[in-house]
């Protein structure tokens, strides 16, 4: 009997073995496929004119050059708005458009997670189906407040409305639902806290992910931010928008459009794969049901 039981426990570890590399091996492959897009826009960006337009097209360069990045510096040095300010203008955008949206939304959300109020139900019903709604299809709306509102033109035309996404409200709110016990905050408030120190340093800590979360989803949306029908002054122009007109330039900027679009996914893709785990902790959090 001891015998039979130990080679039925060996054939178990060799099946659990099997399977398990089974699975890694299809995320490596996976993992592999997906890289592909990225590996294939570098090695664009390095092509020399000449490889760029081969048929049938070459997956990896073969003389490999830095040229399309110094022409993409010589066109934008020849720009008559200095290269600074496109810079500055995105990283002002990005940075208090992320900002304000993650504090706006985390306040919402604690609200709506953690206090009874009339409506409530009706708030949060509302916010989920907002989400719906494809960022085409409220243009002309959008664009009527902003209008009415003086901001054509302006930075405020593109932070305000950045605050109030409500993709970020959603996540944050299931979050907090899932991860902070009311007898926790009931502890607090017994012991005299306020309702906003409950918030700064018990709420906010224990919900560092989904915020996280929320700060390279934010960013991400704004830093892509190109040419933008409440902007007109080239002054207050984004950095994506400046790097799209030197792909507008026809045949001759190929490779020099290569390295723009190269230089525009480095921020977002290195701040995704330093936060990676803190996403996919807040994904699935939001998606759990009591």
């Amino acid at each position: 009997m001891i015998q039979i039981k130990l080679h039925r426990s060996k054939s178990g570890i060799k099946r659990s073995f099997f399977a398990d590399f089974g699975i890694y091996l299809f995320l490596l492959l996976f993992g592999i496929f997906m890289m592909l897009p990225l590996v294939y826009a570098i090695s664009n960006s390095i092509k020399p004119l000449e490889e760029i337009w081969f048929f049938p097209p070459r997956f990896l360069v073969n003389n490999p050059t830095l040229d399309n990045f110094r022409d993409l510096l010589a066109v934008m040095s020849d720009s008559w708005v200095p290269f600074s300010r496109y810079i500055f203008n995105t990283v002002f955008i990005t940075a208090v458009g992320t900002a304000g949206h993650v504090v706006i939304a985390s306040l919402c959300a604690y609200v709506l997670s953690k206090h009874k109020f009339p409506g409530k139900g009706i708030m949060f019903s509302t916010v989920v189906l907002s989400l719906m709604f494809s960022g085409v299809v409220t243009q002309i709306p959008n664009f009527i407040i902003i209008s009415s509102l003086g901001w054509i033109d302006s930075y405020q035309s593109i932070i305000v409305p950045a605050f109030a996404s409500s993709l970020g409200l959603y996540l944050m709110k299931q979050f907090m639902d899932q991860m902070i016990p009311d007898a926790i905050l009931e502890s607090a408030r017994i012991d005299g806290a306020s309702e906003w120190k409950i918030f700064w340093t018990i709420v906010m800590p224990m919900v560092k992910p989904a915020w996280l979360t929320l700060i390279i989803f934010s960013m991400q949306g704004l830093w892509g931010i190109g040419a933008n029908h409440f902007i007109q002054s080239e002054e207050l122009k984004t950095l994506n928008y400046a790097l799209s007109q030197i792909l507008a330039g026809g045949i001759a900027r190929t490779g020099t459009g290569s390295a723009a679009a190269v230089l525009m996914m480095i921020v977002p893709i290195i701040v995704f794969i330093i936060s990676q785990s803190k996403i996919i902790e807040t994904m699935s959090a939001s998606g759990m049901k009591e």
